[in-house]
């Protein structure tokens, strides 16, 4: 072989090699996402609910309710009337206003005449040393008669009467958590698809991680968890320099295999109402994500390794396939991404339905390749700016 012939091989070669290399690191993230999917998701779009008598469980306990608010006025007004008429013998609600500049605090002394089982608690101000809602809500529960602690927000209304019953009956001798799921409502327009979509997609991670025996983070919309553990550990003392995590971080830092169960009842959810703008949904993924770099770290390997394999499949499936086209390592790419859509199209069909979102699995095809560019420019925003408030 002369030296042209020589040089004018070597290129090809390298190519070929180029494009063999991304083509298995392809097929090593397909395997990734179809372990994720039918290892840890499938838990949740398969599972089946534990069969019982009637509708709602026995009475296990008083319970405490308890809820922080501040300028709700409007919220409250529609959805603690809800709270304060649940199918269960023995409880109270416990309102931490703080320190609202609305009508709030009219509306709960009103309200407070009429039930004898309200506690509203009214705060002047926040100054304290913890941060955001942590305090408030410390505050709630601190005050709380009732060992059972089942915490929602102001924006949320539970799916009926029997909600607390349910929620409340998983706090048995061995279950000191209780993880819920809070959808949010449905409303015409490409936003609340998108936040359906995502609250649908968290929920998934989170409830079949906690059914695989990993549980590390729950939702305050809608949680129960014994009033014990919160102080056995201090309450929200290990974070409370993060302006949020009263939920997510307190969950990662004391769930186990063990002390934690999962209700998934149609009657057991709370509903939320959305964000309006997408400014404000941004806001609130961003204090959401900010407490995920506190998280224990065999969760942010896992967490981490599923996110960042998806954030890399749509990207390398598309470059493939411009600079290859169809070729041969292109159908192969092709085929292995129609394989791994069809896995998520799957799970996530059965998942909404297990949920009680029929239709937003549909959404997938768009909204998946969306949340990770969002959730992708979210990270960076988090690097640039901290989040500084809970409101």
């Amino acid at each position: 072989m002369d030296l042209n012939t020589f040089l004018e091989a070597v290129p090809l070669a390298w190519d070929e090699w180029l494009a063999f290399a991304l083509l298995a690191l392809f097929l090593i993230l397909v395997i990734i996402q179809l372990a994720y999917h039918w290892y840890f998701f499938a838990r949740i779009a398969f599972y089946r609910h534990p069969q019982r008598e009637g509708d709602h469980r026995a009475f296990t306990g008083p319970v405490s309710v308890v809820v922080c608010a501040r300028d709700e006025y409007h919220k409250l007004k529609k959805n603690l009337p809800v709270l304060l008429q649940q199918d269960y013998p023995q409880y109270e609600v416990i309102v931490v206003d703080d320190a609202s500049g609305d009508d709030t605090d009219q509306l709960l002394r009103d309200l407070e005449k009429q039930y004898e089982h309200l506690k509203v608690i009214s705060l002047k101000s926040s100054v304290s040393f913890l941060r955001g809602k942590k305090f408030p809500l410390s505050v709630g529960i601190r005050s709380a008669r009732h060992e059972r602690l089942l915490l929602t927000d102001a924006d949320c209304r539970p799916s009926s009467s029997g909600w607390l019953r349910l929620m409340s009956s998983g706090l048995t001798k061995d279950k000191e958590i209780v993880l819920g799921f809070s959808p949010y409502e449905k409303r015409p327009g490409l936003l609340n698809a998108l936040i359906r979509f995502d609250t649908l997609q968290v929920a998934m991670q989170y409830l079949s991680f906690a059914l695989a025996g990993r549980p590390y983070m729950g939702v305050g919309r809608n949680l129960a968890y014994k009033k014990e553990l919160f102080y056995r550990v201090k309450g929200f003392v290990s974070h409370y320099d993060v302006i949020s995590g009263d939920d997510d971080l307190f969950i990662n830092q004391v769930a186990t295999r063990e002390n934690t169960a999962v209700e998934l009842s149609p009657a057991a959810l709370c509903v939320s109402a959305p964000k309006t703008s997408f400014a404000a949904w941004f806001r609130q993924k961003r204090r959401h994500l900010s407490t995920g770099k506190r998280y224990k770290k065999r969760h942010k390997r896992l967490l981490g390794l599923y996110q960042l394999s998806l954030l890399l499949f749509y990207p390398l499936w598309l470059g493939i396939i411009l600079w290859l086209g169809f070729s041969m390592a292109g159908l192969i790419a092709t085929a292995a991404f129609i394989l791994r859509l069809a896995s998520a199209q799957l799970i996530y069909s059965k998942t909404a339905a297990k949920l009680h979102e029929n239709k937003n699995y549909v959404f997938s095809l768009i909204g998946e390749p969306m949340l990770v560019l969002i959730y992708l420019v979210t990270g960076v925003s988090l690097l640039m700016h901290e989040t500084t408030a809970w409101k």
